[in-house]
């Protein structure tokens, strides 16, 4: 059952895992498709970096493109073991990576708060290693902060959309939290998969989202004790 459903549906161990490779086995673009900045950065000075995975990572990057503040976005693998894969070897659930998307945003601009509400609400986080039919360890709900602000913030969240959840009559979330630096490289994808639906307008673009509000802006911001606007 090597490509069969139960690796689909158990986390591959370390040792088992693919080992990859010491170099990109493809090109990068250096620019986004839409935005026209830097994949890889610099960016400017005070932007600030998240990874985010929500099932395939198409039609996520194209929802953060879309957000104004945000300076660029990529579609990589992030989360698992092994160096410089591919997509067909992430595919396969043996790398133990997500399919991540990398979010630079101004802070100035838009708010994380506002990127959390957006990444809750534009898929189920509660369905573990899958999205819809989309099954496969490289499908789960994932967050990789970069500062412990982030980390705060994706908490509080977290703990509001529960509530909400419950609610509606869903599950518990299984969204994977961890920093960024505990869940390793961001290994960016193969070029034709940066901006891909920019690229396909008519590409696989599912919505998995449950369709329950985050009620950010109700309740305490960040645990902080100061209302949201």
């Amino acid at each position: 059952m090597i490509f069969g459903s139960r690796l689909k549906s158990t986390m591959v161990e370390r040792d088992k895992a693919l080992p990859g490779r010491e170099s990109r086995p493809f090109t990068v673009p250096t620019a986004h498709a839409v935005l026209g900045t830097p994949l890889e950065g610099p960016w400017p000075e005070g932007t600030q970096v998240v990874y985010l995975a929500m099932g395939c990572f198409w039609g996520a990057e194209k929802t953060f493109w879309q957000t104004p503040g945000v300076v660029t976005t990529a579609v990589g693998y992030q989360g698992g073991y092994t160096k410089n894969p591919t997509y067909e070897e992430t595919c396969s659930s043996q790398t133990g990576h997500t399919e991540a998307v990398l979010v630079a945003f101004d802070p100035a601009k838009v708010s994380l708060t506002d990127l959390l509400k957006t990444f809750w609400e534009s898929h189920d986080p509660t369905q573990g290693f899958r999205q819809g039919n989309d099954l496969g360890t490289q499908y789960r709900s994932a967050f990789y902060w970069t500062s412990d602000e982030q980390r705060e913030a994706f908490e509080s969240t977290r703990a509001t959309y529960q509530a909400a959840l419950d609610k509606a009559g869903f599950g518990a979330i299984t969204t994977e939290g961890r920093s960024a630096q505990d869940a390793g490289t961001f290994w960016y994808a193969e070029d034709y998969h940066q901006q891909y639906l920019y690229k396909n307008p008519n590409g696989y673009c599912p919505d998995h989202g449950t369709g329950v509000a985050c009620p950010i802006g109700v309740g305490v911001l960040y645990g902080t004790g100061v209302k949201a606007d």
